[in-house]
C-alpha cells in the first residue's frame, strides 16, 4: 500500500491503492480542498490510469481534514484571472468540466464521500458519481449566485431533475442543504454516519463496495426540504425571478419569506441566468450537453461586472457588500440573459 502525490512534487492530490481499491484524497485542507488547475489535472490523470488498470476495481474519493470534501473551485484565482485576461479561468473551467464528465461516465465503482462541505466544484467531482455517499455532517450547496456566478460543473443537470421545484430553490437561494436533503434532491444515494467513515473505507478495501454499503449505510433522516415541497413548488412555479420572490414574500410560511430575503441579496443577472440555465438544462439529454452550456455561461460570466464584484465582496475585501450591476432584476433584459448562452469559439466537445 502506497500513498504519494500522483506526479512530480505536488502533494495536493494524494493517492494510494489498498488491495484492489484506489483511494484519492484531495489535500488542501486549509482551503477546504478547493480545486485549482493542478488538482484538476492530477485527478483527471489518475482516473484515466485507474480506469484502464484491471488491478483497480473501484475508486474512493475523499477530502483531507475535518471541514469537508471540497468547497469548490479556487475562486480567488479565478478572480485574478478575470481581472487580467480570463485565459487561466477559462482553461480551468474547460478542464474541470471535462473532469466532471469523466466522473459521470467512470466505468468502475466511483465512491464519492460527500462529508462536510461539498460545494460548487466539489459537487462536480462527487454528485455525478455512480456511488454517492453523504454523512450527517454533509453541507452541500451550489452557492454561485452569491458571487455573481451561475451554477456550473453540471450542477444544473441535477438541479433541473430534482423533484418538483426543489432544485430551483437550491439554485436561486444558493443555500446549503444537509445529507438527507441531498439524497432527496438526487445529489446522493447513500447515508453513512460521519463516525463510521474510516471503518467504511476499510470495509471497501476489505470486502468491496456493495458489502461495505450494506454494513455501514443507514436510513437517512427525513428530508427537511422535501417536507416543504408544497410552498416550494407553488412559489417557484412563477415565470420570472421577481415573480418568484413576490410569491415567496406573500406566502404564509416563514421559510418562504426567508428564502425571498436571501434571494434578494443575490446578483440580479446571475439569478436571471440561473433560472434560464436550469430550465434549459431540463431539456438537455446528457450531462455532457449541460457541461457545454456551462462552459458558454461561465465564459460569458468573465465579461460580467458581477463575477469580479461578487468575489471581491465575499472573499477578497470581505466587506459582504457587493454593488451589483445591473442593480435590480427589473434592469436585466432578455438580451442580457440570452448573451450568456451563445456559443463560444472554443466550445466544449466530448
Amino acid at each position: 500500500m502506497t500513498e504519494a502525490g500522483i506526479t512530480g512534487e505536488s502533494d495536493e492530490v494524494l493517492t494510494r491503492v489498498d488491495g484492489d481499491v484506489g483511494f484519492v484524497t484531495l489535500n488542501r485542507p486549509k482551503a477546504i480542498n478547493s480545486l485549482n488547475q493542478n488538482m484538476v489535472d492530477l485527478l483527471s490523470t489518475v482516473l484515466i490510469r485507474w480506469e484502464r488498470d484491471d488491478a483497480v476495481r473501484a475508486v474512493v474519493v475523499s477530502g483531507a481534514g475535518e471541514r469537508g470534501l471540497c468547497a469548490g473551485g479556487d475562486v480567488v484565482a479565478l478572480y485574478h484571472s478575470a481581472r487580467k485576461d480570463g485565459v487561466e479561468a477559462r482553461r480551468f473551467w474547460r478542464d474541470e468540466y471535462l473532469l466532471d464528465a469523466q466522473v459521470g461516465r467512470f466505468a468502475k465503482p466511483y465512491v464519492a464521500l460527500m462529508d462536510g462541505i461539498v460545494m460548487g466544484g466539489g459537487v462536480g467531482i462527487s454528485a455525478h458519481a455512480n456511488t454517492r455517499v453523504v454523512t450527517d455532517t454533509a453541507k452541500v450547496a451550489m452557492p454561485e449566485v452569491g458571487i455573481g456566478f451561475i451554477p456550473d460543473v453540471g450542477g444544473t443537470y441535477l438541479l433541473s431533475r430534482a423533484p418538483g421545484k426543489l432544485g430551483l430553490h437550491a439554485a436561486l437561494t444558493g443555500a446549503p442543504f444537509n445529507g438527507a436533503d441531498a439524497i432527496a434532491l438526487g445529489f446522493a444515494d447513500h447515508y453513512v454516519p460521519h463516525s463510521d467513515l474510516d471503518a467504511f473505507k476499510a470495509s471497501i478495501a476489505a470486502v468491496g463496495v456493495e458489502t461495505a454499503l450494506a454494513r455501514h449505510a443507514i436510513e437517512p433522516p427525513p428530508s427537511e426540504l422535501a417536507a416543504q415541497r408544497e410552498w416550494i413548488d407553488e412559489c417557484y412555479s412563477q415565470d420570472t425571478v421577481q415573480d418568484i420572490i413576490t410569491a415567496l414574500k406573500n406566502h404564509s410560511a416563514k421559510a418562504a419569506n426567508d428564502a425571498a430575503d436571501l434571494i434578494a441579496t443575490r446578483s440580479p443577472i446571475a439569478l436571471s441566468v440561473t433560472l434560464e440555465a436550469v430550465r434549459r438544462a431540463a431539456k438537455l439529454e446528457t450531462l455532457e450537453d449541460v457541461l457545454v452550456q456551462d462552459y458558454r455561461v461561465s465564459s460569458a460570466s468573465l465579461r460580467s461586472h458581477d463575477f469580479v464584484e461578487g468575489i471581491r465582496a465575499q472573499l477578497v475585501d470581505k466587506d459582504r457588500n457587493p454593488k451589483w450591476s445591473p442593480a435590480s432584476l427589473a434592469d436585466v433584459t432578455v438580451a442580457d440573459v440570452a448573451d450568456y448562452f451563445k456559443p463560444v469559439d472554443d466550445d466544449l466537445t466530448f
